[in-house]
């Protein structure tokens, strides 16, 4: 069974317990799919498939004529049905509610976030998946004095070295974000590692290496940090060991 399918099983059967968080939003929510755009409402829902962040579910009627939807069989014991969601020569899984089912979710389309080109709210490019709407990130200054030394050797040192910024961001610890200046990057190496946030951005790390041994990802920081995080670009944020 795809993962779809198994997501509408878990969803929509009578038997299932599975009630996610659904909530409404006007925001308007397009995708691209094979350089065209394949939807465009201000009717999405947001609905929390899992408990830490929200999927975009999209009305059916909110396709444009580009989009061809062909069905694949029923899931097992329950009428609702995955299908082929087409665009030129593109084609990805869709699931559709439908209209039989006891739910505010019939007539919506659940596409997977990776699935598609692009997405955007409003006129601004989302990645990686939907801001969570009861989800904050907070960047204020501080004069705190942070240092941090590992194996005998000190990777950062605020002192002397204004410009620290604290992070605070929903069900994390807080972040200290550092000037370069703090930091000793003669002892750190670019690693390869790559991570992402709808919050944040892309992320970028460093490697330690002291007496020739490598402490991995210890260092990282955002070159180009989405608007709300603007404050943090150009800072570089330290793991903090005990």
């Amino acid at each position: 069974m795809s993962r779809l399918a198994e997501l509408g099983s878990k969803l929509f059967h009578p038997n299932t317990d599975y009630r996610p968080k659904i909530v409404n939003t006007e925001r308007r929510v397009r995708g691209r799919l094979a350089d065209q755009w394949i939807f465009d409402t201000t009717s999405a829902k947001f609905v929390w498939e899992n408990p830490y962040f929200p999927q975009y579910w999209i009305p059916h009627a909110s396709f444009t004529s580009v989009a061809s939807f062909t069905a694949d069989a029923p899931i097992s014991g329950i009428e609702s049905s995955t299908s082929k969601l087409t665009v030129g020569d593109k084609t990805i899984p869709a699931l559709i509610v439908p209209d039989s089912l006891n739910t505010e979710l019939v007539g919506y389309v659940k596409v997977d976030f990776g699935d598609l080109d692009a997405w955007y709210e409003e006129q601004e490019q989302i990645f990686y998946h939907p801001k969570n709407p009861f989800h904050r990130v907070d960047i204020l200054p501080s004069d705190r004095h942070v240092k941090v030394t590992l194996a005998g050797k000190t990777l950062a040192d605020t002192k002397d070295h204004p410009g620290l910024m604290t992070l605070w961001e929903t069900n994390f610890p807080g972040r200290f974000y550092l000037p370069q200046s703090a930091v000793d990057f003669s002892l750190l190496k670019a690693s390869n590692t790559k991570t992402g946030c709808p919050y944040k951005g892309e992320a970028s790390y460093y490697d330690a290496v002291i007496d020739g041994k490598e402490y991995k990802d210890v260092v990282w920081w955002y070159k180009e940090p989405t608007r709300e995080s603007e404050l943090i670009k150009g800072l570089v944020s330290v793991r903090l060991f005990d």
